[in-house]
């Protein structure tokens, strides 16, 4: 008789425990969300391009000056590299030899940043002059595509530069918002202090 009452003791003190158990097994766990990277911005600071280009500006100390390994590349046609945000502004130079050229680099200009509307759910464009008098057309993409900020100028008779930012990283474009923020300041001192080699009085 003492056995049975013990057992039914010992079954007692672990019904809670087995409640406990059978109402955790019901428990559905969600991922945490990802993270995101977080980047600390440095301050501005700038140096000068080298002068064995047709052109001039100054960029960002932070950037990697290095260059174009593309098959398409040509002459002039650099990479300014952000090793900490994995960021990478394309540039491409062209000679304008007649009114028919620089129609054609514009077309590419627009048909390049156009490519993008399909991830895209907005592009704002605005056209900006800068202190020296150039005329610079700013393109910046939001959404989801793989170039947020892109940008020309030409003197409309010798010389035409674009540019274009890229992130090499799969975090999406919210999360870069700094580091894309970050170097829009460096890209609009670059067009701030573009400056044309290549006249009419000499070439390269």
């Amino acid at each position: 008789m003492n056995r049975k009452l013990r057992m039914h003791k010992t079954n007692y003190y672990l019904l809670p425990v087995f409640i406990v158990l059978f109402f955790a097994c019901q428990t559905e766990y969600l991922p945490k969300p990802k993270g995101y990277n977080r980047f600390d911005m440095p301050k501005h600071e700038y140096v000068s391009l080298p002068d064995t280009f047709p052109y001039k500006f100054e960029y960002s100390k932070h950037a990697k000056l290095l260059n174009d390994t593309s098959w398409i590349s040509e002459r002039f046609w650099i990479e300014l590299y952000y090793p900490q945000y994995k960021a990478n502004i394309h540039l491409t130079y062209k000679v304008v030899n007649n009114s028919d050229s620089l129609k054609e680099y514009l077309d590419d200009a627009y048909f390049l940043t156009a490519k993008h509307q399909i991830k895209a759910y907005a592009i704002d464009e605005s056209i900006t002059k800068t202190p020296s008098g150039k005329t610079v057309v700013y393109a910046e993409l939001e959404g989801e595509v793989p170039s947020q900020f892109q940008f020309f100028s030409t003197d409309s008779t010798l010389n035409f530069l674009r540019g274009a930012l890229y992130f090499n990283t799969q975090v999406n474009n919210d999360s870069l918002k700094p580091a894309i923020e970050f170097v829009k300041v460096d890209i609009v001192n670059m067009m701030n202090t573009l400056e044309w080699r290549f006249k009419e009085t000499n070439t390269l």
